[in-house]
């Protein structure tokens, strides 16, 4: 086997990054370690960075993941994930207008761009409702939002922060989920295992408390979770699922960094390990990424 190197761009070592390192060392591939605070790119020279074979974005910041990925993928660096993955998984509103072209359930949802269109939009949904940020994780900012009283001061509130993000007003129908949603690890298609994640709050994420534990791949989730990935570009992914009490199994989020520290002890399953295989199967050349 030819020798490869491989770039973890990171922004905080998380118990994720340290097993995704421990297993890259296992395999006793070349790797660096690059903090995504103390980088900077030369647009007309790539410079080291084309010394990779591939690199495995895991910045917690957004923007400075998907601005890494986009320059890199431009010099033909493959990428784990892709630029064009990322853009779509990062933002809530391009995650589920691909869902939507896809044809895929997911919670009913409304976008908006004003206050006064937003709350025409929730009173059309009919309370209650969550209103999310578009860009955003552990389920931060999110607001269930339940009589007229309350969606004018948080709309109002959300108009005035500044951010053009908080100003494209994102809302979806409140779900009456059974306390708990289902997270499923995806690659290249295949879901490789998930959790329930379940939690007495109406937020189930792992990092707002909620508890994890094995859930089985029936055919209805693989089948979603195949189709899902498949319409945000493939790749690793951390699919979110909710079960409707009417609609059945829909589609809430997709994770292209996704966190695993709960994952992996609950299901058993080596995640970084199956990470690594797939980032040296990208180097190899093994596995096309669209740049």
């Amino acid at each position: 086997m030819s020798r490869v190197r491989i770039g973890v761009l990171y922004s905080r070592l998380r118990v994720e990054e340290k097993n995704l390192f421990a297993a890259l060392e296992a395999r006793q591939v070349e790797f660096d370690r690059i903090d995504d605070r103390n980088i900077h790119f030369d647009l007309d020279d790539p410079g080291e960075w084309a010394e990779y074979d591939v690199v495995l974005e895991r910045s917690i910041s957004y923007a400075r993941g998907l601005y890494a990925v986009r320059m890199l993928n431009a010099w033909g660096i493959p990428t784990v994930n892709s630029s064009s993955v990322a853009e779509i998984c990062g933002d809530k509103v391009a995650t589920s207008a691909a869902l939507a072209r896809a044809g895929l359930p997911q919670p009913r949802t409304l976008i908006a761009y004003t206050p006064e269109s937003a709350l025409d939009a929730v009173e059309s949904l009919g309370y209650p409702v969550v209103l999310k940020p578009v860009v955003g994780s552990w389920g931060r900012l999110l607001a269930k939002i339940n009589d007229r009283d309350a969606a004018e001061a948080i709309l109002e509130h959300k108009s005035v922060l500044g951010s053009y993000q908080h100003s494209i007003f994102y809302i979806q129908e409140y779900v009456n989920k059974p306390g708990r949603d289902i997270r499923a690890f995806v690659v290249r298609g295949e879901p490789i295992c998930a959790m329930y994640r379940t939690s007495e709050h109406w937020i189930t994420n792992t990092a707002r408390g909620g508890e994890g534990q094995s859930c089985p791949i029936t055919p209805e989730i693989g089948a979603l979770c195949a189709q899902a990935s498949q319409a945000v570009g493939g790749g690793v992914l951390a699919i979110d699922l909710i079960e409707h009490p009417r609609r059945g199994l829909l589609v809430n989020e997709i994770n292209h960094t996704m966190e695993f520290n709960t994952l992996m002890p609950a299901t058993g399953v080596d995640i970084s390990g199956i990470i690594v295989d797939y980032l040296i199967a990208v180097a190899h050349g093994d596995v096309e990424v669209q740049l």
